[in-house]
């Protein structure tokens, strides 16, 4: 592929690294540094560099090698999907679905269900693969995007990086009181001594703030909505149980399930059991600016049915009260 430099192109550009990753879409700068960096960006008459555009009528010469299949397996598994086009797919996530396969969890994953259900995928760092551009915990539910070109997944990591994202999660805590509204700010990180925790304020813990306010409380237990400005590792739920002191319901890590269910059975006077093996955290909303098209988009995700059923049990404590 090769590319001319026009006088416009000068007074338009001040970077090759820019002016490429504009005029062939499918390549992001970070990409065409890679391709830079590999040899696959040349000039016979002109030494090139990403931070300068070269002469007018100068011809660049771009060699974009064929993305190879992953070694990740496509797999045939439902999806239910809230959004797609040619850079992103939106999902809603199930509960127990993982997002990337790793140690312990090779199958089964939101990307394993992704490469089956798209065949348009240009290719993230070489590869014929979905990029990642945040992630959800196994147990929490909602809405999740994923990004199908390098373009649109580098445009994506931005929004993020740069907090330009609504994210707005929904959660039920036990807890005697919970204030209406509140901001929390911390910085997380590791556990010191449990890696399979996060904790607050701990050495290279990065910055997180989590806005919250009360939307509804059936006696012992509220019902919060939760916004992140932040989005780090476990964030709702280390800001909720440590700083509140009031861990997500059914929260095996941070929380107490078998407390948890004691405490349903008692305000709801029922030997009803509640099985629900993960923390009840729901990703409701997200919306953001499409890194590509530019277009507002804003998208919702209803309650998992045990989230919605429990709701509506919790209206009898309201009742009586």
């Amino acid at each position: 592929m090769k590319v001319i430099i026009t006088k416009e192109d000068l007074e338009k550009y001040s970077r090759l690294d820019k002016f490429l990753s504009e005029k062939l879409p499918d390549l992001s700068r970070s990409v065409v540094k890679q391709l830079f960096e590999a040899g696959e960006i040349n000039c016979e008459t002109q030494k090139l560099s990403l931070k300068k555009l070269p002469p007018e009528n100068t011809e660049i010469s771009v060699n974009i090698p064929e993305a190879v299949d992953t070694e990740i397996k496509a797999e045939n598994i439902p999806l239910d999907i809230l959004f797609e086009d040619e850079h992103l797919i939106i999902v809603n996530k199930a509960a127990g679905m993982v997002v990337h396969p790793a140690p312990g969890n090779y199958t089964g994953t939101l990307v394993n269900a992704v490469l089956f259900h798209c065949n348009d995928l240009t290719g993230i760092g070489g590869e014929k693969r979905p990029g990642i551009v945040h992630r959800l915990d196994k147990g929490t539910t909602g809405v999740m995007a994923v990004a199908k070109s390098a373009k649109a997944h580098e445009g994506m990591s931005k929004l993020f990086a740069e907090h330009d994202i609504e994210r707005i999660y929904e959660t039920i805590v036990p807890a005697k009181n919970f204030p209406l509204t509140g901001r929390i700010e911390s910085t997380i990180g590791r556990h010191p001594t449990n890696r399979l925790k996060q904790a607050i304020n701990v050495k290279a813990g990065k910055h997180a703030v989590t806005h919250f306010r009360k939307l509804d409380s059936y006696g012992p237990f509220h019902h919060i909505e939760c916004q992140l400005e932040t989005g780090r590792t476990h964030q709702i739920r280390v800001h909720l149980s440590v700083v509140e002191r009031t861990p997500i319901l059914f929260d095996q890590t941070y929380g107490n399930p078998a407390q948890d269910i004691l405490r349903l059975k008692k305000e709801l006077k029922t030997e009803d059991e509640f099985v629900y093996e993960y923390p009840l955290l729901h990703a409701k909303t997200l919306g953001f600016v499409h890194p590509i098209t530019k277009e507002k988009l804003h998208f919702s995700a209803p309650r998992p049915k045990f989230f919605e059923t429990l709701l509506e049990k919790l209206q009898v404590i309201k009742s009586e009260n």
